[in-house]
């Protein structure tokens, strides 16, 4: 792949983003199915299939893809045992689990709001 240039809008994006603690704690998380996936594992350990079972309408391909996003982020730890076939389990970082009581909160604005809003 090659280099992206430092006066891209790419590169300018970023630093915006790495500039501004709340946009980059909402990349880290954000997409709609990241805050899902993690909120699964919250309760301990699943295996991938484990985990499709429990999100309707995610493909395998992209639980794939968010699995690795949140695995390179730090946020998912992935764990592969040397069985035959090969048994692999996610679980959450100590440094996700700070985000519990936070996603807590924000489930229960939404719900106040959803609320709020379907009133209308």
């Amino acid at each position: 792949m090659g280099k992206r240039k430092e006066n891209s809008t790419n590169s300018f994006n970023e630093k915006q983003i790495m500039e501004c603690e709340l946009a980059y704690a909402v990349c880290k998380i954000g997409g709609r199915w990241k805050i899902l996936i993690m909120g699964k594992l919250e309760t301990g350990k699943l295996r991938f299939s484990e985990l499709r079972n429990q999100i309707d309408g995610i493909t395998e391909r992209m639980l794939t893809l968010q699995l690795r996003e949140l695995e390179k982020e730090g946020l998912v730890k992935r764990t592969v045992y040397a069985e035959v076939p090969p048994r692999v389990e996610y679980e959450l970082t100590e440094i996700s689990k700070e985000l519990i009581p936070i996603w807590r909160m924000l489930e229960h604005w939404g719900k106040k709001h959803k609320s709020l809003s379907q009133a209308d």
